[in-house]
């Protein structure tokens, strides 16, 4: 249940039902903010370079509400890779959605691409606790569990849809390899998150240069790329917490080769939702583009 604020009265038939809108809002934007602002994570440092990267970006829903934090740290070195990110509500948001949530991969760089091995999703939405565990077998099949348990992924069907599948954050981490080696954004990667199982296409938007906007003075040249999600029937959906079908996201050249998400904006049955990159710290970089 959302909490009271002092100021709202929902017993009030109107504030009611705008404290009801605002709740489906904030919530559809936390849902976004988990599964897919982690593309944070495409930034990382060269392979034989231990040093991490901190990442924070901040998430501006309806209305210009900032309604939350994203952090993100990226560590790789050798053949290894680990990807661990933050997330909790801000301002306005915070009185409707009280939201953490914290996920965490780690796996291998390899010639071809890269390959998770364990992936493990803490979240709690209002005083409800939910956690999210895979493991990537050598042979492509993928074992999960979650708490509460989701019989509908115990079955054959389920676990033959997920093999081959990657994590969400490993996705956005392809993404800027591919966008890096090839310069363009083409590119279709399969997606099971814990709970549901979708498609993550991506196709080349053009090249734009940004101005600063809003509190984001970042300015220069990008490489836009849109993403459509593709549901795949058979399995759950998180009806609590919503997410997009499409949206956009701007990369720019950041620390010599590397391309880092500078912003990025996504569609949603109530509106849009923009994400702006607030700082870079790391591997030689310290670069702050919201105060």
């Amino acid at each position: 249940m959302a909490k009271e604020h002092p100021n709202l009265d929902s017993r009030t038939p109107a504030m009611g039902l705008w404290a009801g809108m605002m709740l489906a809002r904030f919530t559809v934007v936390a849902g976004i903010a988990a599964t897919v602002l982690v593309a944070l994570a495409a930034l990382a440092a060269p392979a034989q370079e231990a040093d991490p990267l901190e990442l924070r970006i901040e998430i501006y829903g309806f209305a210009g509400f900032h309604v939350l934090t994203n952090r993100t740290r990226v560590v790789a070195s050798g053949d290894r890779y680990t990807i661990a990110t933050d997330l909790d509500t801000r301002g306005i948001a915070s009185i409707f959605v009280d939201l953490t949530s914290h996920s965490e991969v780690h796996g291998r760089l390899v010639k071809d691409g890269v390959r998770p091995a364990g992936y493990h999703s803490e979240v709690r939405r209002n005083g409800t606790d939910r956690n999210y565990r895979i493991d990537y077998r050598a042979d492509g099949s993928v074992a999960s569990d979650q708490t509460p348990p989701v019989a509908a992924l115990q079955t054959s069907a389920a676990a033959a849809q997920m093999r081959g599948t990657v994590d969400q954050l490993t996705a956005f981490y392809l993404l800027e390899r591919h966008l890096t080696q090839s310069g363009n954004c083409a590119l279709v990667v399969p997606v099971f998150d814990g709970l549901g199982r979708y498609n993550l296409r991506f196709t080349n938007a053009g090249s734009e240069t940004l101005s600063p906007e809003g509190r984001q003075h970042f300015s220069g040249p990008t490489q836009a790329c849109d993403v459509k999600r593709e549901d795949v029937d058979g399995f759950p959906t998180d009806l609590a917490s919503g997410t997009y079908k499409r949206g956009k996201i701007w990369y720019a050249r950041l620390g010599g080769d590397k391309m880092a998400p500078v912003r990025m904006e996504f569609d949603t049955e109530f509106g849009s939702v923009q994400g702006y990159l607030g700082e870079l710290r790391g591997a030689g970089l310290n670069l702050r583009f919201i105060d």
